[in-house]
């Protein structure tokens, strides 16, 4: 069984930072790439930010390039998102997910931007 559990969320002010962290079991982490995926207030489902299963390789999606990080530690099984300067537009339920289109998740992290 596929378990992610994320953390590190919480309230932060506009140009703030976070960071999140997810521990993965029942599957071999070290073999997949991993993603982080978000869902706002009242919207849907966005990717966030990817990562090759070696850590060589990370991808981000528009909003949220030149500011967030992702990485790895396959020693730990742990994936990592680094959130930098952030805005309101940043408010959501953070999720680790093993695909892009976040289908096997796990119960996510809420990460609130407000003055």
């Amino acid at each position: 069984e596929v378990v992610l559990v994320e953390s590190g969320g919480g309230l932060v002010q506009p140009g703030g930072s976070l960071r999140l962290s997810c521990v993965a079991s029942g599957f071999a982490f070290s073999q997949f790439s991993m993603n982080w995926v978000r869902q706002p207030p009242g919207k849907g489902l966005e990717w966030v930010s990817g990562i090759t299963s070696d850590g060589t390789s990370t991808h981000y999606s528009n909003p949220v390039r030149g500011r967030f990080i992702i990485s790895r530690d396959n020693a730990k099984n742990t994936l990592s998102l680094q959130l930098n300067s952030l805005t309101t537009e940043d408010t959501a339920m953070y999720y680790c997910a093993k695909d892009m289109l976040g289908r096997e998740k796990g119960q996510g992290t809420q990460v609130t931007v407000s003055s």
